[in-house]
């Protein structure tokens, strides 16, 4: 048999199942593959959704019409905003989730989108013919023939698990590994390499002593994820856990050193820095006497808890015995132990800033095969790779996302200008737009660019029309408004905020530091009457006209330095020079810029390792 699609999409995790919803939501025949349609969306490592920058890329992915934001808001058993101590460009949602109600409801999704199939299978090879995409082959011996598409693989090429000495080839713990895709990509003339990375022992909570550690548990108001979403929680919301390792804890791991795969050789690719595993915290760090782990919940209705902070492959016994030492884990029993993961990649810089690959047309990777780690991560890049798959089949310019625009065009423009030299993760430092890619304005910032595609729906359209005209008319009252001594004195005195001696503009109160508009609100009947005129996401348009005003000094100049920047990215140079012939540039410079080819002058000026008198001798190349 025949089968023709527009799109494939290999891997259904996080990137593989934004990719296919997108391609098929934007009108492509669809098919994603999975070796597993019970593990769909899987969370494989800890069961939360967002954290510092990570839930910043989730709300983007939610304002484009994607549905990692949903689906995390219909399963938190926790939600809290990090950073509120911060101004709000550090502000950052998080949810713990229900790990098994998660793939439930990205199943019902996956399975009742339109113009989407699911084929459960394992794909052995890819099928080019003049370098360009035609299909996939896969392990029951069929071919599958499409248009365009997307690898989004996960730790599952060539995935070997590391139990102490123990090897086990699986992609995941009891799933086994996928073979024959690298070497298919490599023959092809991809360049790959190995990463690694880790998860810690899953804990019987029946076996804690809670008593014995700190309690954390989450906010109670408005925020959420979706802009779509209810902010009512619809499961049990639970709480984490915070204990410490101890000095007893360390002297048994530093026992077992010489049998970590980290440390003994036996693992040689790359690893996390910023996650790194609990042995290489007692060496790294030494000197300190504790280091702090969170036991989240695995769901509302289960014993099972994730260890953050305890990543190991150490062997069984080591990992038991230390934990055995912590507070609260006296009696501890577990459900598995903690494993390293070595698997497959392809460095990014193989990529264009679609994702489609530079050496196979219309071919696009996604998600951990580019070397990035983390769901969120994952699910941004597939869902720009399954737009730009669509596009690929039906014509139109590539959908791209600017470092100014997105925090998701700030990952993809790092990966395929700078590559990766460990597994990539976001962080709000890695913007240098910080202020103008707030997760409260995700939606103002993109779903009016991806209803122009065709992806976001109606519905979105018309709630961010109708959430920028209320913020605006609610902007324009606080402007406009007076407001008497005696109406706001007694309010200010009692807040220790200096009176105001004449008549002043609702405006001059709110820009005040220690004042909110909520609060305001309580004193002033008048303003308290203009928000209830706000009948939808009246907490979220009294908090974007709150940031609005009180940040837009620093939101305008950000916004200034930005749109000079961009015109860097407005002078093209791809294949405009021989590189290697320009002796005046450095040979690092001459190096890295034949390697990446890139796209404008902005993005060789990011390239690491290319000098600002590099780039001026470009310009002066060019004429400029």
């Amino acid at each position: 048999m025949t089968l023709q699609y527009d799109v494939i999409v290999v891997g259904a995790g996080h990137a593989g199942c934004e990719a296919a919803c997108a391609a098929a939501n934007l009108g492509s025949k669809t098919l994603l593959i999975t070796m597993d349609m019970n593990k769909i969306a899987q969370m494989s490592c800890n069961p939360a959704v967002g954290g510092i920058a990570k839930g910043q890329i989730v709300r983007e992915i939610d304002a484009l019409g994607g549905f990692t934001g949903i689906v995390a808001d219909k399963t938190a058993i926790q939600f809290r905003l990090l950073n509120r101590s911060k101004g709000p460009a550090m502000w950052s949602p998080r949810t713990q989730n229900d790990r098994q109600q998660f793939i439930i409801e990205w199943r019902n999704i996956v399975e009742n989108t339109k113009n989407l199939d699911i084929w459960q299978d394992q794909v052995l090879e890819v099928i080019t013919q003049q370098d360009q995409i035609c299909g996939v082959k896969t392990s029951l011996g069929v071919e599958i023939f499409a248009k365009s598409v997307v690898l989004t693989n996960g730790t599952f090429l060539n995935g070997l698990l590391h139990f102490g000495a123990k090897q086990i080839p699986g992609g995941r713990i009891a799933e086994p590994a996928a073979k024959g895709l690298t070497e298919s990509l490599v023959e092809l003339g991809f360049t790959a390499g190995r990463m690694k990375t880790g998860t810690p022992v899953r804990i019987d909570g029946r076996s804690v002593d809670f008593s014995k550690m700190g309690q954390q548990d989450g906010d109670d108001d408005f925020h959420k994820f979706s802009y779509l979403s209810s902010s009512k929680r619809e499961l049990p919301q639970c709480s984490c856990w915070i204990t410490y390792t101890n000095e007893k804890t360390h002297d048994i791991l530093r026992g077992g050193l010489e049998f970590s795969p980290l440390f003994n050789g036996q693992i040689k690719s790359i690893g996390p820095r910023y996650c790194p595993s609990i042995e290489t915290k007692i060496v790294t760090f030494a000197d300190k006497e504790r280091h702090q782990l969170f036991l989240e919940p695995e769901g509302a209705n289960t014993q099972e808890y994730y260890l953050n902070g305890f990543s190991s492959s150490l062997p069984i016994d080591v990992q038991i015995n230390a934990l055995h030492t912590i507070e609260g884990f006296e009696n501890v029993r577990i459900y598995r132990p903690g494993y390293a993961i070595e698997y497959d990649f392809f460095p990014p810089t193989q990529l264009k800033h679609s994702l489609e690959t530079k050496l196979i047309k219309n071919l696009f990777f996604a998600g951990q095969i580019n070397g990035t780690t983390g769901y969120e991560e994952a699910a941004g890049q597939g869902l720009i790779a399954g737009i730009n798959a669509h596009i690929a089949c039906h014509g139109g310019e590539p959908f791209v996302l600017g470092r100014d625009e997105a925090y998701i065009g700030v990952l993809i423009d790092d990966l395929v200008t700078k590559g990766v030299d460990e597994p990539y993760r976001m962080f709000t430092s890695r913007a240098e737009y910080r202020i103008l890619l707030r997760q409260d304005d995700a939606d103002i910032r993109l779903t009016e660019k991806s209803y122009q595609l065709g992806l976001a729906s109606k519905e979105r359209y018309d709630e961010l029309i109708e959430k920028k005209e209320n913020r605006d008319n609610l902007i324009n009252f606080i402007r406009e408004t007076s407001v008497k001594p005696d109406e706001i004195n007694n309010y200010l005195e009692q807040i220790g905020s200096s009176p105001v001696r004449q008549t002043v503009k609702l405006l001059d109160l709110v820009l005040r530091p220690q004042i909110t508009i909520s609060e305001l609100s309580e004193e002033i009947s008048s303003l308290k009457s203009k928000i209830s005129e706000i009948k939808n996401q009246q907490q979220e348009v009294v908090e974007a006209a709150e940031i609005t005003l009180k940040y837009q000094g620093y939101i305008e100049r950000e916004k200034t330095i930005a749109e000079k920047l961009q015109r860097l990215e407005h002078i093209k140079i791809k294949d405009k020079f021989d590189y290697s012939t320009i002796l005046s540039l450095s040979t690092e410079a001459r190096q890295k810029l034949a390697k990446i080819n890139p796209e404008t002058i902005g993005q060789a000026s990011r390239i690491s390792g290319i000098s600002p008198s590099d780039i001026n001798i470009l310009l002066v190349l060019l004429g400029r």
